[in-house]
Order: structure tokens, then sequence, then C-alpha cells
């Protein structure tokens, strides 16, 4: 039996193709202006490198995400909190803490020992660390995503940089630049901005080891050795790209509504 999951962001889209017991393909698409086409777009992709011929050859289809609503093929959408807390916990069984940071958003999610959500905080209403932070920050120093996420980047005296609001903060960096902050000093101190925002949200919900990121953002190194910093514990490196995570989940729960 083959199933799938649909994971449809404001950045990128990802599908994943699940059999009875391991992933069979994975892929990831830059988002389109149509949620509807980043699904169909992803879904393809994945279809064929699994070689399958057509989605009508999967049992069940899950979708989930900030366009979740809009994947055509999907037979029900279901939250990305309750996804990317399922995916993360298939991938490792013992990881208790889900940290999604996604291109618009970030949310920090409690799971049990069989994934199910315990709790969660959600940012969704402004852009400090989100991706789109993140590629703000990218732009203003001239670095691209890689830049800031490389962990040779990261200076050993990172700048403060106060401002919670995206337009604030971008405004504070140019005026560090401007006054001579080094640039690997300026890097620490965005991925240290946001591992203070997230430390608050992990807070909140209550920290339980172990802890894993999921998400685009989850592939900056620099910010997963902030937060661990700041939280004075390791963060888990997942077997799989953790960017799939919300997909893989989508993609079990659609294997549990196929076999019912």
């Amino acid at each position: 039996m083959l199933v799938g999951g649909c994971d449809i962001g404001s950045t990128t889209g990802k599908a994943v193709v699940l059999n009875e017991k391991s992933i069979v393909s994975q892929y990831i698409v830059s988002s389109t202006t149509r949620p509807e086409e980043t699904a169909r777009q992803a879904m393809d992709a994945a279809l064929e490198l699994a070689g399958i011929a057509s989605i009508d050859d999967l049992a069940y289809v899950v979708g989930t995400g900030y366009g979740r609503t809009k994947v055509p093929f999907a037979n029900e959408n279901i939250s990305e909190i309750t996804c990317h807390g399922r995916g993360a916990h298939w991938l490792d069984p013992e990881v208790r803490t889900v940290v999604d940071i996604g291109g618009q958003d970030c949310k920090v999610v409690s799971i049990d020992s069989r994934g199910k959500t315990v709790e969660f905080v959600m940012n969704d209403r402004c852009a400090a660390g989100t991706g789109r932070f993140f590629e703000a920050m990218a732009r203003v120093l001239d670095c691209g995503l890689e830049g800031i996420s490389s962990l040779e980047n990261q200076g050993p005296n990172p700048c403060t940089i106060t401002n919670q609001c995206s337009v604030f903060a971008e405004s504070e960096v140019v005026t560090l630049i401007n006054e001579g902050t080094e640039l690997p000093d300026l890097i620490a101190g965005i991925n240290l901005s946001v591992a203070n925002r997230l430390f608050s949200m992990v807070k909140r919900v209550g920290l339980v080891e172990k802890l894993a990121l999921t998400g685009g953002c989850s592939k900056n190194q620099g910010l997963a050795k902030a937060l661990e910093k700041k939280l004075g514990v390791e963060v888990t490196t997942l077997p799989e790209d953790p960017q799939v995570a919300g997909a893989l989940g989508a993609a079990l729960i659609a294997k549990e509504r196929a076999a019912a």
C-alpha cells in the first residue's frame, strides 16, 4: 500500500510517498503563487521518483501546511502542528519537543511517546524568528542564507539585536554595519536573537528532551548551536531531511486512514 503526504508552506512545498514501512520518495519545490500548483509540482516529482504513474495509485493523501486546504488531490487536510509532531516522532521516537521554523511562522510542539500533540505555542503574527526574517537579514548582509547558517561564520562576540519586529531589526542591523560591527558577530547575533525568541516559546510549552528542529530553518546550523546554548540541551539530528517532517507526518496519518 502506498500513501502520500503534501505540506504546502509559504516558501516551499513538500511531498512524501510512504509504503507500509519506509519513505519511498520525497521532494521539495519552491512555492508558486498558487498553492494548488505547488502541491501538484511537489507530488508529481515525488511520484516520478517513486516510479508511480499516477496519483490514483496512492491509497490515501493528506494535505497539511499553510496551503493545506488548497491541495486538490488530498482526501483530507490536517494541521501542520499535528503533522510535524508525528513526522519528528517517526524519525526519532525519543523526541518530545519539536520546534518547527517555517517561512512565515514558528511553532513549538510538545508531543508524547506516541507522537501525539500535548501542547503547543505558535507565532504567526510577526515574521521575527522565521524564514522571512533570515531572508531579510541575508539580503542586508549580502551573505546568502548559507552564510548565516554556516558554523564557520559564527563570530565569538554576537552583537545584541533588541528589536523583535523584522522591519526594525533590519534597521538595527544596518546601523550595526555602519558602526563597524564585524560580519561574523552580526551573523552570530542574528541567530542568537532568533534563539532568544524560541527560548521563550519553548519555556512556555515546557522543555522535555529530546528536542528536534523541523521546517526549512532547521538546516541553519548557527541557529541550532545558539539554541543549544540558550536551552542547555543538544538539538537532535533527525535521520531524514527535517524540512519534510510535516509531509511525512501527513503521510503517516494517511497510512492510518487507508488501513482503517
